[in-house]
């Protein structure tokens, strides 16, 4: 492959997962602004993770035999770029969801899509395909970093008169919004997701031609999830399968709070990072991210499958534990944001190596697809659906949260799996065989 189209399809990565890094961390503080019950708020959030279980079972398959990559993937960032960027200024709940759930509807299947592209175009997809995909999780950092000039009480600014570069930037920085205003402030994300797609959806005419795939090119057959779902009689399949869902609300469970938290001042029981700074802050854990997926070959060879899972669940329930136990320490909170990246390369990535290292070729894809079914589908789902309603309604009183006992929740959730993770999951060895697939000795 040539060296223009690793650059083109790394841009492409970046492009794709800025989109979805620029709107997903503040929204979960926006909704409430609006007005929406939780309730409401539960059905758009769920918007995303419903329209993944529709891509996996559908329109994936749908868009991979029937349209060119590159021409599906412009015509999904045109139409979706405006639904997300129209976000910005409707504030009235059904054209709100409706928006949302036509930009997820098309942008879910994208990232299958960009994948197939990248794959088509390399000429050694082991060796060249993390390198490319990296772009993505760099394209979620950048995403967060307009904000630190975006979401800034510039009438603050002005008043302070700032007199020479430094000066006038180190008080941007220091400046950012909060309270009432970061929330109004954050109908921009929208603005600047939907141009992100615009962008990609013009620069997706510049990739190479990628044409459709015949059903006979090892497409997934029409009820290829029934098959998978067979493997559910493996009793540790099922158990790796369950863990992964109360992985997945966890890990959702920090995208629906955290940025509130972080926002909430310390007055009111939250951290007090001003509302330019909240973005980036989160983003520590996809740079942490990308640190551990270079160590995660090691870790397994050095702890296995099971510890190296156990070790990513716990992450969570350490994270939650600072949240709980130490939201006045600032400095902590920020630092402790590595480990979602932790988190994220030993659970999560760690389950993907493994299906792929134990499942032969013919059922790998469909066994690839009940895990994503948890961690993209079902997992968010049950977080979005109930964590509205557990910080507004059950941990709030007369106006403040009460987030010790919020965050107590996916700690606790968090802790079980890994116990039952420990106690319960029991891959066969090196000698043995799933479905005609040869286990690692790992």
């Amino acid at each position: 492959m040539k060296n223009s189209y690793r650059g083109k399809l790394f841009l492409m990565m970046a492009l794709q997962f800025f989109i979805w890094g620029a709107w997903l961390p503040l929204i979960f503080g926006y909704l409430p602004s609006l007005k929406f019950t939780p309730a409401e708020q539960s059905w758009i959030l769920n918007a995303f993770p419903i329209a993944a279980i529709i891509g996996m079972f559908f329109s994936n398959q749908f868009a991979d035999r029937n349209f060119a990559a590159e021409k599906f993937l412009a015509f999904s960032h045109l139409v979706g770029g405006l639904a997300i960027m129209s976000l910005a200024w409707v504030h009235s709940f059904w054209p709100f969801f409706l928006l949302m759930f036509l930009h997820c509807l098309l942008y879910v299947p994208t990232i299958s899509i960009t994948n197939s592209i990248a794959f088509a175009n390399m000429k050694d997809p082991t060796k060249e395909f993390g390198i490319v995909r990296m772009g993505g999780t760099i394209g979620w950092i950048l995403a967060a970093w307009p904000f630190t000039f975006i979401l800034v009480d510039w009438a603050a600014v002005k008043a302070a008169n700032p007199q020479g570069l430094v000066d006038w930037l180190g008080t941007v920085l220091s400046s950012g919004l909060t309270g009432e205003a970061l929330q109004a402030g954050t109908r921009w994300t929208y603005i600047v997701a939907g141009t992100a797609s615009l962008v990609l959806a013009a620069y997706s005419l510049m990739l190479p031609h990628t044409p459709p795939k015949k059903a006979t090119e090892g497409a997934v057959e029409k009820l290829a999830w029934l098959e998978a779902l067979k493997l559910l009689k493996h009793p540790f399949v099922l158990v790796l399968w369950l863990v992964t869902l109360v992985d997945s609300f966890v890990h959702n469970s920090y995208f629906s709070w955290t940025g509130v938290f972080l926002g909430t001042s310390q007055e009111a029981g939250g951290v007090g990072i001003p509302g330019n700074w909240i973005m980036p802050v989160m983003s520590i854990g996809q740079v942490a991210e990308i640190l551990t997926m270079l160590v995660l070959g090691a870790v397994l060879k050095r702890f296995g499958w099971r510890t190296t899972m156990i070790f990513g669940i716990l992450g969570h329930a350490a994270r939650f534990a600072v949240y709980a136990f130490f939201p006045d320490h600032q400095a902590f909170i920020i630092m402790v944001q590595v480990l979602h990246g932790i988190c994220y390369a030993f659970f999560f990535a760690t389950v993907y190596i493994f299906v792929d290292a134990y499942f032969p070729k013919d059922i790998r894809a469909s066994a690839q697809g009940l895990f994503n079914v948890m961690v993209l589908g079902l997992g968010a789902l049950l977080a979005y659906s109930i964590c509205p309603y557990l910080m507004q309604t059950v941990f709030t009183q007369d106006g403040v949260t009460n987030f010790r006992g919020l965050f107590l929740v996916p700690m606790t959730s968090a802790i079980a799996a890994a116990v039952a993770l420990a106690l319960f999951f029991h891959p066969p060895r090196a000698a043995q065989t799933v479905e005609g697939g040869t286990a690692p000795a790992l």
